[in-house]
């Protein structure tokens, strides 16, 4: 097929050991960067977990890009057959409706599908926890009810002059409310998702003014990572680099609060905490602007199995994680507008290609053609362009 995978038997790919389906998935017109993402995210077990758990509470849910994802995973998981290929027509169709980057036939980028997607199926869950704590509010307040008491009353009751009091079980139950696990249904924190549970990590931006030698530091939080590849490198190459202090200077000086004033300093990017599922971006596609357009970089970078950063903070909590690689997305072609892209992930100790309808086996002798090239020279290469990693420790 052109990538580095044996056929076995046509396209029956299956594991007689487990219920595992493997499915292709249908194009509609250049939708391989939404098929690869797709499959790529159905084979992190935690997503597709709770992908499948989602569809199991929808009661009534008004349709959208999560009902339908997880319409999809259901019909994977459900079909009769194991292997062969089912059209994620709805799922389209509802991405195409909601977002007119990708209502069209033209080729897509797969991580910015993969930034919407996240994004979107996490603002759904707090939209849908909002209304559900509203809700639970209301219903709460509406069963308690209230003790109004009239000022004319001889009884021992306390006279409020028909002010509302919370009566003592009332306020068992308010405090018992106020301290419901923020995992559950009706937290009272409603930015926490199982989204954000799964692929949310914390960067910590530090930086040292030069001058006064003063220190900040700004968390920022990422659903995935991206970072810069260099030639004949490797990710863990590339994380160090990502975190390597930079000084700045000229128009790029720092203004310190201290100082009142821009003065030369030193910033760096660190990881303060690592998320259970670790997306990592690679920025292949860089503008060029002598020829005002963006040319792919096809450079090795080599990948491993299993990584542990090596990029934390001193105050991160889970510095001594370890990965192991799950899924990838890979990315065929010269360019971004010229390409396909396809998903290669692993099942039982086997890696399985995903090419749209098509589903074969890799041959493991042939995965280093994913890393990239020794020189790019713009020809016809098959590189990772996002790698999916899962943390051994689930918490």
């Amino acid at each position: 097929m052109g990538h580095g995978v044996s056929v076995d038997s046509g396209n029956n790919v299956t594991d007689t050991t487990t219920n595992e389906h493997f499915l292709g998935l249908v194009n509609f017109g250049n939708t391989c960067y939404c098929n690869s993402v797709l499959q790529a995210l159905y084979f992190c077990k935690p997503f597709r977990e709770h992908v499948l758990h989602y569809r199991l509470q929808q009661k009534n849910k008004k349709e959208n890009l999560l009902t339908c994802l997880a319409d999809l995973f259901y019909m994977i998981v459900t079909v009769k057959r194991r292997t062969g290929a089912i059209p994620p027509k709805k799922f389209i169709s509802k991405l195409r409706k909601e977002n007119s980057t990708f209502d069209n036939d033209m080729q897509q980028d797969a991580h910015e599908f993969l930034n919407h997607l996240l994004n979107t199926c996490a603002d759904i869950l707090i939209a849908e926890k909002k209304e559900e704590k509203d809700k639970h509010d209301k219903q709460r307040m509406k069963s308690n009810g209230s003790i109004t008491i009239n000022k004319n009353n001889n009884n021992n009751s306390p006279q409020c002059n028909g002010t509302t009091i919370i009566g003592e079980q009332q306020k068992q139950e308010q405090n018992c409310y106020n301290h419901t696990n923020p995992r559950s249904s009706i937290s009272t924190s409603t930015d926490d998702t199982w989204i954000h549970d799964l692929f949310q990590g914390t960067l910590v931006n530090e930086t040292k003014c030069l001058n006064c030698e003063t220190y900040s530091s700004k968390d920022e939080n990422f659903l995935d990572l991206s970072i810069d590849v260099e030639e004949n490198t490797s990710i863990t190459t590339c994380l160090r680099v990502f975190s390597n202090v930079e000084t700045l200077r000229g128009e790029s000086k720092y203004y310190c609060e201290t100082c009142s004033s821009k003065q030369e300093a030193t910033k760096r990017m660190r990881i303060k905490k690592l998320p259970r599922i670790l997306a990592l971006h690679l920025k292949r596609f860089k503008y060029i602007e002598q020829c005002k357009q963006y040319k792919k970089l096809s450079y090795r970078v080599v990948f491993p199995f299993e990584l542990r950063l090596l990029n934390t903070s001193e105050d991160c909590l889970n510095s001594d994680r370890i990965y192991d690689l799950v899924s990838l997305v890979v990315h065929c072609g010269i360019g971004p507008n010229r390409g396909h892209y396809i998903a290669v992930v692993k099942s039982q100790g086997s890696w399985i290609v995903f090419d749209d309808e098509n589903v074969d086996r890799l041959d493991p002798t042939n995965f280093e053609e994913f890393y990239g090239v020794t020189h790019d020279l713009g020809k016809q290469s098959e590189t990772s362009y996002i790698l999916f990693y899962e943390s051994r420790d689930p918490s």
